[in-house]
């Protein structure tokens, strides 16, 4: 699926999807990451859509306390890569929200 986009759409594409880079407003380096799922996926889980939204965030694991204290239901545990951090929360009609503190130069 990853390579119809590639091919029709001109997306540069590897096996997670697409990487799109931009920058922030003090001129640093950022990336937006697309990435399709199977069909038969789990991670969007316990929400019942095949999608999720996904924000950045600069200090993930002071805002998932922050979230927690105002009753937020926060989904799992909060997960760390190279790449950068990751902590899922439910929004008030049961979405999972991703929340994702990047590492940018990981993607260079």
């Amino acid at each position: 699926m990853v390579a119809w986009y590639g091919k029709h759409l001109g997306l540069k594409t590897d096996q997670y999807g697409s990487t799109f880079w931009w920058k922030d407003k003090e001129g640093n380096d950022c990336s937006t990451q697309w990435s399709p799922f199977a069909d038969d996926t789990a991670y969007f889980a316990p929400s019942e859509k095949q999608f999720m939204q996904n924000f950045r965030v600069d200090d993930l694991e002071k805002l998932l306390q922050k979230l927690s204290d105002e009753g937020v239901t926060i989904v799992g545990d909060m997960e760390t890569y190279e790449y950068g951090k990751f902590g899922w929360i439910l929004d008030s009609e049961g979405n999972k929200i991703e929340l994702w503190e990047p590492i940018d130069t990981a993607f260079q």
